[in-house]
């Protein structure tokens, strides 16, 4: 008869072998924080399916709301109080052919124009409606309506810049434009978390500024900025920002921001799109969008024999004269007494004051 550690011994020998094919076969769990060899489910991204539809305040009814149309906004944060504010509107493909003539006459003098959104849209619209503005002297820009879980900001960037996204400093071009707001199809911050989002909007800043030498203004919302960048306030040095508040005063701004450049301040007006202004006067918004400086006048520099000699009368020549800048002193020529004779003058003596040698001595 087996003893019992006989027996101990034959139970364990074959419960070895079952245990060890249990685990193989998955019956058994494995230790926590083992990786168990099946990959994790890849992130569904929605087909971006309605890009007609997305534009600049597109998601901010369902997050805002509603308000009665402002023709002029009431006390805004002015960068400067002197002139009135520049009224302006927002477009896309929703628009068509936009009458420009009829809205400039309206009291359009800005507006910003969709182009392109994620790597695959560009608006239908774009090139009439661009230059469209254009012809009735509308100061008119260009955004890009971005979708940071679809590419990188980079990629983003350059499908931007390929189809009108530029600038130039003509005094009707504004800066090119991000449209950052709610995720029109899925996670409101598009999965990504605060850092994520900064990288990417700082890849897509910096690759339209070694492009065009501007720094894109960036449209968002405080609600939506604070929520999903947290506290980030590392573009207000550099980014202009437009900010959407349909409300009777633009609010608070997001981090990083003192005061916004351009306010969008309800979705519709007497204007076609949504209803903007900005926050200066006329003159404003052409330095804004980078009218160039008058060239300075040439400054002559001063010659002070010259001016020494006029300092005591003499400017006429008398006392010595030379034709332009760059030619010797010469001896002046007789001159006409008040009494209508003629004093014929001494050859200059060598170091007197009516002689030298050149322009240098």
């Amino acid at each position: 008869m087996p003893s019992a550690l006989t027996r101990r011994l034959t139970v364990a020998a074959t419960a070895l072998p079952i245990a060890v094919g249990a685990l193989l076969a998955g019956a058994v769990p494995a230790l926590a924080g083992t990786p168990t060899g099946t990959p994790a489910a890849p992130t569904v991204v929605a087909p971006v399916s309605h890009p007609d539809a997305d534009h600049m305040g597109s998601t901010i009814r369902a997050h805002q709301p509603a308000t009665t149309v402002q023709p002029q906004p009431a006390a805004p944060r002015m960068l400067s109080l002197t002139g009135a504010q520049p009224a302006g509107m927002d477009v896309s493909s929703l628009q068509g052919n936009v009458d420009w003539a009829t809205a400039a006459a309206n009291g359009a003098t800005f507006a910003y124009i969709k182009a392109t959104e994620a790597t695959g849209y560009v608006n239908p619209y774009l090139a009439s409606q661009y230059t469209g503005a254009y012809a009735a002297g509308v100061i008119r820009g260009t955004y890009h309506f971005a979708l940071p879980d679809r590419s990188t900001g980079a990629a983003q960037a350059n499908y931007f810049l390929s189809h009108l996204g530029g600038w130039s400093p003509d005094g009707l071009t504004l800066p090119p434009m991000l449209d950052m707001e709610y995720n029109p199809y899925g996670a409101t911050c598009y999965g990504q978390s605060p850092a994520q989002l900064a990288a990417w909007i700082a890849d897509f800043s910096n690759t339209v500024n070694a492009a065009t030498g501007r720094y894109p203004t960036i449209y968002t919302t405080t609600d939506w900025w604070t929520y999903c960048l947290g506290n980030n306030a590392s573009f207000g040095a550099t980014n202009p920002l437009f900010i959407a508040s349909y409300s009777a005063t633009p609010g608070i701004m997001p981090p990083g921001w003192g005061y916004q450049s351009i306010w969008q301040y309800n979705d519709h007006g007497i204007l076609p799109g949504d209803a903007d202004v900005f926050n200066g006067n006329l003159d404003q918004l052409r330095q804004f969008a980078g009218t160039p400086a008058p060239a300075p006048a040439p400054v002559v520099a001063a010659d002070p024999i010259a001016a020494r000699y006029d300092q005591f009368g003499f400017g006429g020549g008398y006392l010595a004269a030379r034709s332009a800048a760059s030619t010797p002193w010469r001896e002046a020529p007789p001159r006409t007494t008040p009494a209508g004779g003629s004093t014929t003058h001494r050859p200059p003596v060598p170091g007197s004051c009516a002689a030298r040698s050149s322009p240098t001595t």
